[in-house]
């Protein structure tokens, strides 16, 4: 459509110091007339936009001007309220909702038809976990270290982060940083610590490593591999958690998954939530200390 197509010519120009027709025309798939068409256009409805002839011409935005108001089209304004509104479902507040106010002003029905759509972060435990992100969020933009008590399957720790990044992943909030105590990048679930301290000190920013293709694929490559077999009536809860791909049907009717879990206390606490609806096949010593695992269970009770 031709505002669709206006606003992209003048989202263009706000970033480029200059553009060409021919390189417009091309973007947009018209013509160079209609190019200078729509130009004028925009200069009619009060934009100062300058054209200039030669080998250094070119078609720009007239020194010193501002545009205040933010150009999106409604679908991308919709995309952009609605993931502010998901940041509220973190703290359990309304805290972004004055912003999604005022960017929506005198647009009320972007809001009133973006509601089939609803994104929520929030977990079980967000009072708790909301102050944590809060903290780390301040110490981001701060560039403050954070010293924290950290729980994992080896015990607690004391340690002492740079943060750079919080993570939405595997269902769960996590802070990227750099641990000064195993001097490596690391990823740390927030629900896994306590005692958080933002510190007065602060950090020079070092190069960071990306974690999607290095940490966070090796968190679970690292662990246990294991196949098991698992029984029909919970393929529904398998299908959430495993892709579709690797849940093969056995001859005997069941499910066979072959997967890596990074633990094997959570691995053996997973599997018992599914009761006798799973059998581990292999590797072959797994087998056996689960089966002193639920021994042990079972002797609680004929106690």
């Amino acid at each position: 459509m031709k505002i669709d197509r206006l606003i992209g010519i003048l989202s263009i120009l706000l970033q480029q110091e200059k553009v060409t027709s021919p390189v417009l025309a091309k973007k947009f798939e018209v013509s160079r007339r209609t190019i200078h068409r729509d130009v004028e256009d925009l200069c009619k409805a009060g934009i100062p936009i300058v054209t200039k002839q030669g080998t250094d011409g070119g078609i720009a935005i007239m020194d010193g001007y501002k545009i205040d108001r933010t150009l999106l089209t409604t679908a991308e304004m919709q995309a952009v309220l609605k993931g502010l509104q998901s940041l509220d479902s973190i703290s359990g507040g309304n805290k972004y909702q004055t912003l999604m106010d005022k960017l929506s002003v005198n647009n009320s029905d972007i809001l009133s038809t973006n509601n089939h759509i609803l994104i929520d972060l929030s977990s079980w435990n967000t009072k708790s976990l909301a102050p944590k992100i809060e903290l780390f969020q301040g110490a981001i933009e701060g560039r403050k270290l954070v010293s924290i008590r950290y729980f994992s399957p080896n015990g607690d720790s004391e340690r002492t982060i740079e943060p750079y990044l919080l993570l939405f992943r595997w269902h769960s909030w996590y802070i990227w940083g750099y641990c000064r105590l195993r001097e490596e990048f690391r990823l740390f679930k927030i629900g896994r610590m306590d005692e958080i301290k933002v510190l007065r000190e602060p950090f020079e920013p070092r190069k960071v490593e990306e974690p999607v293709d290095s940490q966070m694929e090796t968190f679970y490559q690292e662990g246990l591999r294991i196949t098991a077999a698992f029984d029909h009536s919970v393929k529904w809860r398998l299908m959430e958690e495993f892709d579709l791909k690797k849940l093969k049907l056995g001859e005997d009717g069941r499910i066979y998954i072959e997967f890596v879990w990074w633990d094997k206390e959570a691995l053996f606490g997973y599997l018992l939530g599914f009761m006798d609806k799973v059998q581990i096949i292999k590797p072959e010593e797994l087998r056996e200390e689960f089966l002193s695992v639920v021994e042990r269970v079972a002797g609680k009770y004929k106690e």
